[in-house]
C-alpha cells in the first residue's frame, strides 16, 4: 500500500496523470485536485506540483511536517515562497526558464508591435481608415536585458541578428559567459549595475523574477537614467517596474513607449492612463502560454520526480532565499 501522495494543483487530463503514476510506481498515490480544493488537499501532499491561487495555510501545512518538496508549475513563486516554507526543510522547484521560447516570442510581439506603431494602424484599421505614419524600428538598436537566465538567454538569441549590440545584467554574471564568447552579448553587469546599462540602451527589456530586492527596481532614479525616446519591455514580473512612474515618464515623453505583458496591479484598473496611452501595449501575462506549455510542465516534474526518487539533485531547485535558482541549478540552454 502507498504511503506517500502526489497532489497536483493544475489542468490535467488522464494522460498528464498517467504519465506521473509511470514514473511514480507504487511509491506515489497521485490525487488531482482543483482551486477550489487545494487549500484542504495540501495536507494530505507529500509532494506538491501545481500553482495554488486561492489561500493555503501555509505555516500550518509547515507544522504538518507531511510535504516535503513543491514544484511550482509557473516560474513566479511568491504563490508558495511564504516565510514558514523559506524557514522550513520543504525542498522547492520551479519553472523558471521553462517557458522562454514563448516568452521571447511574447517580447517581440510588444517589440515590434510598438515601433512599427501597430496600435495606431489597428485602429485605423478598424475604423476603415488608409493612411500612412511614420515609425521606428528595431534594426540597429542597441538592447538591454535586465535579467539574463533563461528567458533572457532566449531573447538575447532571438535579438541577435536584428539589432546593433546587446548588453545585460544578472545576478550571475559569469553563468553567462557563453553568451559573450560566442558573440551574442557584448557585455553582462552584475545585477546592482543595472543604472550603468539602462542609459546606452534604445530598448531595456525587463524579464526580472519577483524578489524583495526586486520590489520597484525600476522606478524614477533608473528613469532618469533612460534615453529619451527609448522603450520600456517588461516580460518579468509587474512589481519589478513602479507603475506610476513608468506612467509619469510615458506622459512626459521621456518614454517613447512601452510593451507590458506583466503591471502592478494586475489586473490594472479600468482608470489606469496605461489604457489610453497610444504607444502602450497591454498584454494579460500571457508571455508563457502555449500550447506546449502543460505537457513541457508535465515533462519537467517527472524528470524532477524521478530525481526525487532517486535522491538526486532537482532541475530547478530554488534557493529560497533568493527566490530563484542558483547558476548551476537553472535549466541549461
Amino acid at each position: 500500500m502507498t504511503s506517500k501522495t502526489i497532489v497536483t494543483c493544475f489542468p490535467l487530463d488522464e494522460s498528464h496523470v498517467e504519465q506521473i503514476r509511470s514514473v511514480a510506481k507504487d511509491e506515489f498515490e497521485v490525487l488531482v485536485s482543483s482551486q477550489e480544493s487545494i487549500a484542504e488537499d495540501i495536507f494530505a501532499a507529500d509532494v506538491f506540483c501545481g500553482h495554488a491561487k486561492v489561500p493555503v495555510d501555509w505555516e500550518a501545512v509547515v507544522s504538518r511536517k507531511k510535504l516535503s518538496w513543491i514544484q511550482s508549475s509557473a516560474a513566479g513563486l511568491d504563490h508558495c515562497l511564504t516565510p514558514p516554507v523559506v524557514e522550513s526543510s520543504i525542498v522547492v522547484s520551479g519553472c523558471s526558464g521553462l517557458f522562454a521560447p514563448q516568452v521571447a516570442e511574447q517580447m517581440m510581439a510588444l517589440l515590434m508591435g510598438l515601433v512599427r506603431r501597430s496600435p495606431l494602424f489597428f485602429k485605423a484599421q478598424k475604423n476603415k481608415e488608409y493612411f500612412r505614419l511614420p515609425t521606428d524600428n528595431v534594426f540597429g538598436k542597441s538592447i538591454g536585458i535586465i535579467g539574463m537566465g533563461g528567458n533572457g538567454h532566449r531573447i538575447a538569441r532571438v535579438l541577435r541578428p536584428l539589432v546593433g549590440r546587446i548588453i545585460g545584467t544578472d545576478c550571475f554574471p559569469a553563468a553567462c559567459t557563453a553568451l559573450v564568447e560566442e558573440g551574442t552579448v557584448e557585455e553582462i553587469f552584475p545585477a546592482d549595475q543595472l543604472e550603468a546599462v539602462v542609459g546606452q540602451c534604445d530598448v531595456v527589456i525587463v524579464t526580472l523574477p519577483l524578489s524583495e530586492s526586486n520590489e520597484n527596481r525600476i522606478s524614477d532614479e533608473q528613469f532618469a537614467l533612460f534615453k529619451k525616446g527609448s522603450y520600456l519591455i517588461n516580460v518579468g514580473r509587474g512589481s519589478v517596474v513602479d507603475t506610476e512612474s513608468l506612467i509619469r515618464n510615458l506622459q512626459s515623453g521621456h518614454l517613447a513607449g512601452a510593451g507590458i505583458d506583466v503591471v502592478n496591479p494586475e489586473p490594472l484598473p479600468p482608470e489606469s492612463p496605461l489604457w489610453e496611452m497610444e504607444n502602450v501595449i497591454i498584454s494579460p501575462h500571457v508571455g508563457a502560454q502555449s500550447p506546449l506549455r502543460l505537457p513541457t510542465t508535465i515533462d519537467l516534474f517527472c524528470e524532477n520526480l524521478e530525481h526525487f526518487r532517486q535522491g538526486e539533485p532537482l532541475l530547478n531547485l530554488v534557493d529560497k532565499k533568493l527566490g530563484f535558482p542558483l547558476a548551476e541549478d537553472r535549466i541549461k540552454f
